[in-house]
């Protein structure tokens, strides 16, 4: 199965974009619009498990590699910039990794190859409490969810993810049981005898601990001519956070 995804533009350079855990491409859009018109393809994609894309009950960064090389394949595309945000720089990265010659560019988005701790579960859990049975309409979500999920940001982008199915009822986009059950695989360490040795680019979010001085060391193991740039004001969603001196500094870098 082929990995969906929304594309902007018809240039022969390509770029694709990576979301995050319980994202989807569509959250990158604002970004593909400033990137499309200086001369690039973008590829908005949705992961496994996320957004239109497939359900699996399997879910694994191999497997995620493997979608994303088929996706690659199915659309006859090669020398790609390769931009991966949290979950999605962990794909990004291990992809380099595995198929070097198909990434010209990479870009992670704060987060890096060492492991972290299962960070989600408190978002994880009040989502397998909502019943679409008994709330039927986003507002009552919305007041549900914000009884364990107090970030107005934070419900907003979970939000994203409710959409209405043929039977009326409401549901998820992503695939919460999966999701659930694999979450500590997100945070999975990268370990890797191999080098990605083209140019890599990780821009972290001022505020953020995603990316310390100390996983620098493992970084350069692992991609060599690594360059590091910080996002002032911004946190982890540091394109959300601060989106003008995000773009600003992208835009520089592609």
């Amino acid at each position: 199965m082929i990995l969906h995804s929304k594309i902007l533009g018809d240039s022969n350079k390509h770029i694709l974009i990576l979301h995050g855990f319980l994202g989807s491409g569509d959250n990158w859009i604002s970004v593909a619009r400033k990137l499309n018109p200086i001369g690039f393809t973008i590829h908005l994609i949705d992961q496994r498990n996320h957004g239109r894309s497939f359900h699996s009950e399997k879910f694994d960064y191999d497997l995620m590699c493997e979608d994303l090389f088929n996706y690659i394949k199915h659309h006859n595309i090669n020398n790609i910039i390769l931009i991966g945000h949290s979950m999605g720089g962990k794909t990004a990265m291990n992809f380099s990794l595995i198929h070097p010659k198909l990434v010209s560019k990479l870009i992670v988005l704060d987060t890096s190859p060492r492991g972290y701790p299962v960070l989600h579960q408190n978002i994880i859990d009040p989502l397998k409490e909502i019943d679409f049975s008994i709330f039927t309409t986003r507002k009552e979500i919305d007041i549900e969810l914000g009884k364990s999920v107090i970030k107005q940001g934070l419900r907003n982008f979970i939000m994203k993810n409710i959409y209405r199915m043929n039977d009326g009822k409401l549901n998820f986009r992503f695939n919460l049981k999966s999701l659930s059950e694999n979450i500590g695989k997100i945070g999975q360490k990268i370990e890797s005898d191999a080098q990605f040795t083209r140019e890599v680019i990780f821009i972290k979010g001022e505020t953020s601990d995603y990316i310390n001085e100390s996983d620098k060391v493992m970084i350069n193991n692992l991609f060599p001519n690594a360059k590091f740039y910080k996002i002032p004001n911004a946190g982890h969603w540091l394109h959300v956070d601060n989106p003008i001196d995000f773009l600003s500094v992208l835009l520089s870098l592609i």
